[in-house]
């Protein structure tokens, strides 16, 4: 509370705490004009405290004497301070003598209890939740940024912009400009008192011409607008929820107008259609019927697709609107009689049997026109691929080709009349076809069987003549294979040696060029054995390659003997006597360079086990002296030796001999990156890899900083909750006690007994074995705590303490839980209720309440719905909302 007489200027203020006095005195039928003159006696004071509080101050005294007027001041003193409100410096004597700076410092005392102290925006109160309010409200106006109570409101958009957020239609915001603060605040001065009730308290010139407006003015004017405007803010509410309730039932009336249209347009083309494909009135052209078909598919392709999307439409719209009535609380909609889904499945089902029918009665007309020209046709068709079949058989047949052939040509050949020969007595049936074809076209005695048959007669003599040729070219082929097969035996032997011994050779070749990875001496030792191994096979493979090569001399010698004509080299292979010899030389060349290549690596692999034993010696050092430390810290985080500050200095020295470890690890490195040079990727002298041994040095590094700020963390938390370092002792201690393993954590019974230790009741049920404290351990513990609450607020309070839903509760989230938070949902009471808002707590609303509280097109729909109210209290064009509320959740008939 501040005090009087601390050198402010309460005159200044005189004007606007007078003001404010008379916008609550009005309402008791009093003004006052000399705030310091008609509060002297106090009675006029006492009833400003009974307007604004709503409660009854004790009898004032009605004499004319000083100690009267004492009295009735000191009772408006008591009733102040019995509100919580110290009074420093303010006596009732001052008041009495007409102290104006004692007088207005009261004033601006009762204006903070009462007109600021409760005003709440989210979690703030007094002046910062009215300047939060202020700044939520223009915060979507340009030029206007509320940062205090002086000088953010000289130029005048603040008020303009907090009038025109509530009451657009007041003010024509767009017009204002920042330049011309005077304007702006008449406008928003004249604007306040004439239609929003609320005096004119400030003067435009004052505060425009001082550089800092008075603070206490500036809140006692803009307190005024938050209470104001707080009833409109309860109105907004309560048309909103009926904007959205009146939204949702127009989107499911119109969606009821829209099924009801589209099934009956849909059963009306129905209806239509039927007909047409059930006339079965015949044709005599087939012109005439191919244009029915013709029709029938025009149908198909353009006038039945779009029915068929408008009922599948039509059920989606069906089911989404039985689902969108269902979430809303409406009854579900029964269609008109006649247009159900079911109804418009069944009529769909006739139309698709009648269409069956007439396609089937089209097809089989057509067929019967079309048979006697088809079987022309078909005669031609066949009779003309018969012929180009046939055109150059009988030249190819007497071909002499074979006499020049080699063997594996004339096995070509004779593969080739083979199939030649399957192709003819396939063609059997072809030629049996249209000789049968052209015998019913005579029978039909169709128009043109003389050069049908002339034609058919024609095919079946060319037909014998390539059966003759046929079998005479076979009898040649079969004679000169004979003369062939001996030469092909001796070719055929060379190929089968020739090419192993090739393959060995390039094998060879490949094997003793290839290049060599190895990591280890055994490795290269294996690859020296295998070399010397392959070195012994050579001999035996010399002789081989002798033997291959008399075999190409000897098929020579039978060609130069008999005379026989040769088209071409060996048919079974490419291999020729002269690249063995070149292949076997190269082979040889290359056995002494391998030797020498081998020698070498063998000494690299000597020199990379020198290195892998010197990394060793030194991990397996190093890593052993991590995990010890690694123990130690761990144990050291469970003891309890001295206070957190003496845990907290004996962690931060052991960090200190850790890090001055870190050169022997700088030297391990060293030794790695020689490794890593080398290409050497395994060592059986140790287990420890260096990325063992980083991430060891890491988690090490992390441990001793992890740990240290746990005690630092407690440090604080100690601290910040009052906590003795005996509680947190017997903290720690329970925590060891029932942590068996020394893991640093708690499984589920250990953390349950670690409650049951601390004073909580939990229940033991065997059942819940789930490794933490789930939602029915965490509430028994909450009640035992002294938390009593139900079923759905300790569902939001676990949403709270457990954002992630792991079903954990830590310590700090069960302290620090915040508080709750509401939701809603609109039911036909809440709808009522609504509207009793914006009738003004009757039980009927007006047309003009309507159309003033709510947009245009939904005021009329109310309008137009709801019916007349006929209670006691009614009045000429009275409406009656209740009935309209409940018809609106299906409780009663709209």
């Amino acid at each position: 509370m501040e005090k009087v007489g601390d050198g402010e200027r309460w005159g200044d203020r005189k004007e606007t705490f007078t003001a404010w006095c008379n916008s609550h005195l009005r309402k008791a039928g009093t003004q006052i004009e000399n705030i310091e003159e008609d509060f002297r006696d106090g009675l006029k004071l006492m009833l400003l405290l009974e307007v604004i509080s709503g409660e009854r101050l004790a009898k004032p005294e009605r004499g004319k004497m000083r100690v009267h007027k004492i009295s009735n001041v000191n009772k408006a003193l008591d009733f102040i301070a019995s509100k919580g409100v110290k009074l420093v410096s303010i006596g009732a004597e001052e008041i009495v003598d007409g102290n104006v700076k004692m007088t207005l410092g009261m004033i601006w005392t009762i204006i903070l209890r009462f007109a600021i102290q409760d005003i709440s925006v989210e979690e703030t109160s007094a002046k910062e939740g009215l300047l939060l309010w202020c700044q939520r409200k223009t915060a979507p106006y340009k030029n206007v940024n509320i940062q205090n109570f002086h000088i953010s409101w000289k130029d005048g958009l603040g008020f303009c912009a907090l009038i025109h957020r509530h009451r657009p239609e007041l003010i024509d915001y767009g017009k204002l400009r920042k330049d011309d603060p005077l304007t702006n605040l008449n406008t928003a001065f004249d604007v306040a008192e004439k239609y929003l009730d609320i005096p004119k308290m400030l003067d435009a010139e004052d505060i425009v011409g001082t550089a800092r407006p008075d603070e206490k003015a500036i809140m006692t004017y803009v307190s005024s607008f938050y209470h104001a405007f707080s009833g409109a803010q309860k109105a907004e509410t309560a048309a909103n929820r009926i904007c959205k309730v009146l939204a949702v039932n127009q989107e499911n009336e119109q969606l009821m107008e829209d099924y009801e249209k589209l099934a009956s347009d849909l059963l009306e083309w129905i209806r239509r259609t039927i007909p047409w494909l059930e006339n079965r009135a015949p044709e005599n052209t087939m012109q005439a019927m191919q244009q029915k078909l013709e029709d029938f598919r025009d149908y198909r392709r353009l006038h039945k697709p779009p029915k068929v999307q408008e009922k599948c439409q039509l059920e989606i719209n069906f089911n989404t609107l039985q689902t969108k009535l269902r979430l809303s609380n409406r009854p579900a909609f029964m269609p008109s009689e006649g247009r159900m889904v079911s109804d418009i499945n069944n009529a769909w089902g006739c139309l698709e049997q009648a269409e069956k029918g007439y396609e089937e009665w089209l097809l089989n007309e057509i067929r019967r026109l079309e048979r006697l020209d088809h079987l022309a046709e078909k005669f031609r068709q066949k009779a003309s691929i018969h012929e180009a079949w046939t055109d150059g058989k009988e030249a190819m047949l007497r071909q002499k080709d074979y006499e020049t052939a080699t063997l594996s040509e004339i096995k070509a050949l004779l593969k080739k009349h083979e199939a030649f020969e399957s192709d003819l007595a396939a063609h059997q049936d072809r030629v049996e076809q249209i000789a049968a074809i052209a015998q019913e076209l005579n029978e039909l005695d169709y128009y043109d069987s003389p050069s049908v048959n002339a034609r058919c007669q024609k095919i079946c003599d060319q037909w014998d003549n390539l059966g003759a040729l046929t079998q005479k070219r076979r009898e040649a082929l079969e004679r000169t294979e004979k003369l062939l097969e001996t030469i092909d035996q001796l070719y055929l032997e060379y190929a089968k040696r020739a090419a192993p011994f090739n393959n060995w050779m390039e094998g060879a070749m490949e094997d003793l060029q290839d290049t060599f990875i190895v990591h280890t001496i055994e490795e290269i030792q294996g690859l020296t054995t295998a070399h010397e191994q392959f070195k012994a096979t050579l001999p035996d493979a010399d002789k081989e390659r002798l033997a291959i090569l008399g075999i190409h001399n000897e098929v020579s010698k039978i060609v130069q003997t008999y005379h026989v004509n040769m088209a071409g080299t060996n048919p079974y292979t490419t291999i020729t006597p002269q690249e063995i010899n070149g292949k076997w030389d190269h082979v040889r060349q290359l056995v002494p360079r391998r030797d020498q290549a081998l020698t070498e690596e063998h000494a690299r692999q000597q020199h990379n086990e020198r290195l892998r034993k010197q990394f060793a010696a030194q991990a397996n050092v190093i890593g052993p002296w991590i995990q010890t430390k690694m123990e130690e810290i761990g144990r050291i985080s469970i003891e309890m030796h001295g206070t957190l500050e003496d845990q907290l200095s004996h962690l931060r020295q052991y960090e200190k001999s850790i890090v001055n470890y870190k050169p022997k690890i700088d030297q391990l490195e060293g030794d790695h990156q020689l490794i890593q040079e080398a290409l050497i990727f395994d060592n059986k002298h140790t287990n420890y890899t260096m990325e063992h041994i980083r991430v060891g040095w890491e988690q090490l590094l992390t441990t001793i900083a992890r740990t240290i700020n746990e005690v630092e963390n407690q440090i604080l938390t100690r601290d910040a909750k009052g906590i003795s370092q005996e509680q947190m002792n017997e903290f720690r201690a329970s925590f060891n006690h029932f942590d068996r393993d020394h893991s640093g954590t708690l499984g589920p019974e250990e953390f349950k007994a670690c409650l049951i230790s601390l004073g909580y009741d939990i229940g033991n049920d065997p059942q819940k074995k789930t490794g933490m404290m789930d939602t029915d351990d965490f509430r028994a513990c909450l009640i035992s705590m002294g938390y009593n609450m139900g079923e759905a607020e300790f569902a939001r309070i676990m949403s709270i303490v457990d954002p992630n839903r792991l079903g954990v509760v830590t310590f700090q989230a069960f302290i620090d839980f915040m508080s709750r938070e509401t939701a809603d949902t609109d039911t036909a009471d809440q709808v009522m209720a609504s509207f009793k808002i914006l009738a003004g707590d009757k039980n009927y609303i007006t047309v003009d309440e309507l159309r003033r509280e709510l947009p245009p097109d939904q005021a009329e729909y109310c309008i137009a719905r709801m019916a007349p109210y006929t209670g006691p209290d009614a009045v000429p064009g009275a409406l009656d909302y209740m009935s309209f509320s409940t018809a609106l959740y299906g409780e009663s008939d709209l």
